[in-house]
């Protein structure tokens, strides 16, 4: 079928739909939903047999929904209603919730149901849940969706009569006083829970310093205690702060009024305020973490849980400290395991949009992931695997690639190209590892591509190598039983022979520095040369700042040649 999403924003669900609608056969192409007029133009242009809308803000205008069926992927449960539906099942303790598929309408999330998934609830953030359980569900609940409306004969339900059906009426947009934190009186898993519920948007509002800041990325800090609401310590990115029974590590703030009016380090934009605090290691079991490293059974797994996946200098450069240590263990196969929700996005665009020369930072930022992504080509020693359970995007999927094999839980998204940077060249070695993984057409397709891939698509272009079929919760089983039978002599011996002598051809071929030097002086163009587009990208990235138009990568409507629109 044509089947035309109609979106907010191409964000982790929508391209995740995406991907497992156009992988069934499916047309598939996206409207951002800018206003009426953009958004019933899209649908004339294609003419579309179905409309989904799996991130909207708004309601879809009645010309579109009385003409066209129109699917709305709510992620509440069937009886949920409302914009704030899984802040409000965070916030309110629900131990399962759900997505429901329906049908828009003039009553706001009242229209019929087309199908529903439901998922039991973890302790994590709102949008961790988002990345992992919600997209789940709406990836059952929306293929189950579609093929009942393809075969015809099914009926939507109305929402009344629903089997899955709870009682609920609308709820409405959750306010910053319905999850505010009482310092005196709230309880760690209280402030854990409030903070969780705004996290990855709108952040939780609270005072700093006499400063009103937006806190994010909220963890127990065991062993620490003071005076509620004092802020205690702090830790690499990270401060403090005691709660009535104990304290949390709070990773990174907002203040709308600072210069940076973005998100970042808490101790990077509180420096001057939290300078004469104690200081706690960081990456140590009483301060905040991480990177973490552990050997079970002859196999080194190196965690990197970085927020959001992006990845500073200096964590670049303390993740190739942790990793050239684990060099030196005796495991055969090392496994970096990345964090629970990203494996990795490259670059940390916040941090360089706020320093203060955003050229020298980036070219710094390159550089140590470049280290950190030779040190693992180069290595001779082990067997080293990049083990993706979350999504990975732009020098990340290169950075994964380094290693000598990439195992992806199926469901990850990969966007593996560097485009809608302003047109950044990349590094990470990738013109090195993508003719020799991926051959040199599909190296090209892959250096070029603006569109999100998934796991199958990226096994067949030489991008993963094993994709392991287990949900979030079972990958780390799935990925220890694959690597100790990596870790085993009839299998580490061979491969590790065959990794040093393939690596010493290529190096007698073309030096590895050389495709570095190559690549990098390409970066230096788009960091110091006269065009801007990368630092007006970053800009635009980092500031959130609305698109005023679809990209015609993923609007295929407007790419045909009949296609007049305001848009061209």
């Amino acid at each position: 079928m044509k089947i035309l999403f109609l979106t907010h924003a191409f964000n982790s669900l929508s391209q995740r739909l995406y991907v497992e609608l156009v992988g069934r056969g499916h047309e598939v192409s996206v409207e951002f939903d800018i206003n009426d007029q953009v958004s019933t133009e899209a649908v004339a242009l294609f003419a579309p047999d179905l409309v989904i809308a799996p991130f909207l803000k708004r309601a879809i205008p009645e010309a579109i929904w009385r003409r066209h069926c129109c699917m709305v992927v709510h992620p509440g449960i069937p009886g949920d209603r409302g914009p704030s539906a899984l802040d409000w099942a965070i916030l309110g303790r629900e131990t399962h919730w759900g997505v429901t598929v329906l049908q828009a309408n003039a009553e706001m999330d009242g229209g019929d149901i087309w199908a529903a998934a439901e998922f039991p609830m973890r302790e994590a953030t709102k949008a961790s849940l988002y990345r992992h359980e919600v997209t789940e569900a709406a990836v059952a609940a929306v293929r189950e969706a579609v093929e009942r409306f393809a075969g015809g004969a099914w009926r939507p339900q109305p929402s009344a009569s629903y089997p899955a059906r709870r009682l609920g009426d609308w709820r409405p947009l959750m306010r910053q006083a319905d999850r505010r934190i009482d310092w005196q009186r709230d309880s760690t898993a209280d402030v854990l829970r409030k903070i969780r519920s705004a996290d990855g948007a709108p952040g939780l509002l609270d005072h700093l310093f006499g400063r009103d800041c937006y806190l994010y990325d909220a963890h127990p800090a065991p062993g620490l205690r003071g005076a509620p609401g004092a802020v205690l310590a702090r830790s690499g990115p990270a401060l403090c702060r005691a709660t009535v029974d104990g304290a949390v590590w709070i990773g990174h703030l907002r203040d709308k009024a600072h210069a940076h009016p973005f998100k970042l380090p808490a101790t990077l934009l509180l420096h001057e305020e939290l300078a004469s605090l104690p200081e706690i290691a960081l990456d140590t079991a009483d301060g905040y973490r991480e990177i973490r490293y552990e050997a079970i059974g002859g196999v080194g797994y190196l965690h990197f849980q970085f927020y959001n996946g992006a990845m500073s200098s200096e964590q670049c450069e303390r993740l190739l400290r942790a990793y050239r240590a684990a060099c030196r263990s005796d495991c055969h196969v090392l496994v970096l395991a990345g964090g629970s929700d990203y494996w990795s996005n490259g670059m940390h665009l916040n941090i360089i949009e706020a320093a203060d020369s955003p050229s020298d930072a980036s070219w710094r930022n390159i550089n140590a992931i470049d280290d950190l992504a030779e040190a693992i080509i180069t290595n001779e020693r082990q067997l080293t695997v990049a083990a993706l359970r979350g999504n990975a995007g732009a020098g990340g999927v290169f950075l994964a690639r380094a290693a000598d094999q990439v195992w992806a839980r199926r469901g990850v998204v990969l966007n593996p190209h560097y485009k809608d940077m302003g047109n950044l060249y990349g590094s990470e070695y990738w013109s090195y590892l993508l003719p020799r993984y991926a051959g040199e057409d599909n190296a090209r397709r892959i250096s070029q591509a603006r569109l999100p891939m998934g796991v199958d698509e990226a096994r067949e272009l030489g991008l993963v190598d094993e994709i392991l079929d287990a949900d979030v919760r079972r990958f780390d089983a799935e990925v220890r039983a694959h690597a100790e039978g990596l870790a085993l002599p009839d299998r580490f011996g061979p491969l590790r022979a065959e990794k040093i002598a393939r690596r010493r051809r290529d190096e007698t071929e073309k030096p590895l520095r050389l495709y570095r030097a190559q690549e990098l002086e390409r970066m230096r163009v788009n960091f110091y040369g006269f065009d801007s587009s990368y630092h007006v990208a970053r800009y635009n990235f980092v500031y959130k700042v609305p698109k005023s138009r679809t990209p015609l990568t993923i609007a295929a409507h407007r790419r045909r040649g009949n296609a007049r629109s305001m848009h061209e």
